[in-house]
């Protein structure tokens, strides 16, 4: 299944969404579940700033779905985020059993840009969804906010240093 052009907002609002966390001082990522008829479940950004490096919003998004929504509801909804889960974030996804993933860019795009920017290489490796989670479908990177994503990360560290 391909993205929609009726999926965009969704995927505008993580990009909204990782400003926000770019904003006050975390690290630009931004994520949305949307219920099966369409409905904004929840939505969060990142919060590592804090110390906590498992505040990644897939993840708090993963949690809030297992405590809310019947295995049913999570299986029928569908997670759209700015960057493509990682592994410690696909996992959570293919646990509480969430069904799709829609994401603006991969976790190759993501590592290619760190990696100009001399970013050090983060302690778990960045790998697509599907060698974590093999069952989830996937659909991503999505051209049209790329460009918006790849700014954000190089604001955030070149703000850094």
């Amino acid at each position: 299944m391909a993205v929609k052009d009726s999926e965009l907002p969704y995927l505008r609002r993580c990009v909204e969404l990782a400003a926000e966390a770019l904003d006050a001082g975390d690290e630009p990522f931004g994520s949305v579940l949307v219920g099966a008829e369409g409905a904004v479940l929840a939505e969060d950004h990142n919060r590592v700033a804090s110390g906590d490096r498992t505040r990644h919003p897939e993840f708090e998004l993963a949690r809030w779905s297992a405590a809310h929504l019947t295995p049913e509801q999570r299986a029928a909804a569908t997670v759209y985020t700015s960057g493509e889960h990682c592994p410690m974030c696909a996992a959570a996804h293919a646990w509480v059993g969430l069904g799709r993933i829609v994401y603006v860019a991969s976790s190759a795009q993501l590592t290619a840009w760190l990696t100009k920017l001399g970013v050090p290489a983060a302690p778990v490796r960045a790998l697509p969804v599907n060698d974590i989670a093999p069952g989830v479908v996937v659909e991503g990177p999505v051209a049209e906010l790329t460009d918006e994503v790849h700014a954000l990360h190089v604001r955030f560290h070149r703000q850094r240093g």
